[in-house]
């Protein structure tokens, strides 16, 4: 099940990142939080393989990297789902330094069920600017057999 959920995430965020990409309206916030949840994912894919985040959790990308990082994160989410167990242990710190441990799939359902979380938040962004959001459902992506 999980290896769905990551491509219903990763269809539905990149249904987020056309619309980013057919509008000219400017949305600060909206862009602020997909670059939240884009961070979010290298800085959990991070902590899995013990390396160094590239990306502050709050730091803004030109929504025109939207794609490049998106796709980076993706790759490297199906890369742990084929070569590490997923109920390996993972000890790692958050942001303000406190350490815990969770497995590989724990984390993996934190990293999506984060995205679709802020998802919500930025339809109702672009909503607010009059654009109207793509369908980012799971089951509608499941009623068009588009998983």
């Amino acid at each position: 099940m999980i290896t769905e959920i990551v491509k219903y995430t990763e269809a539905a965020d990149q249904r987020i990142i056309s619309m980013f990409d057919t509008t000219e309206i400017d949305m600060p916030e909206a862009e602020r939080l997909f670059s939240h949840v884009l961070n979010a994912q290298h800085v959990w894919l991070q902590r899995i393989s013990g390396n160094v985040p590239l990306y502050g959790i709050w730091q803004v990308h030109p929504k025109i990297q939207f794609a490049d990082i998106s796709v980076a994160n993706f790759g490297q989410i199906k890369s742990v789902l084929s070569n590490r167990d997923l109920e390996e242990q993972i000890t790692y710190q958050n942001s303000i330094g406190d350490q815990f441990q969770n497995t590989i799939a724990e984390i993996l359902f934190q990293l999506l069920n984060h995205s679709t979380y802020h998802r919500a938040q930025i339809a109702t962004l672009f909503k607010r600017e009059g654009l109207t959001p793509p369908i980012t459902d799971y089951i509608m992506f499941k009623r068009n057999h588009l998983l």
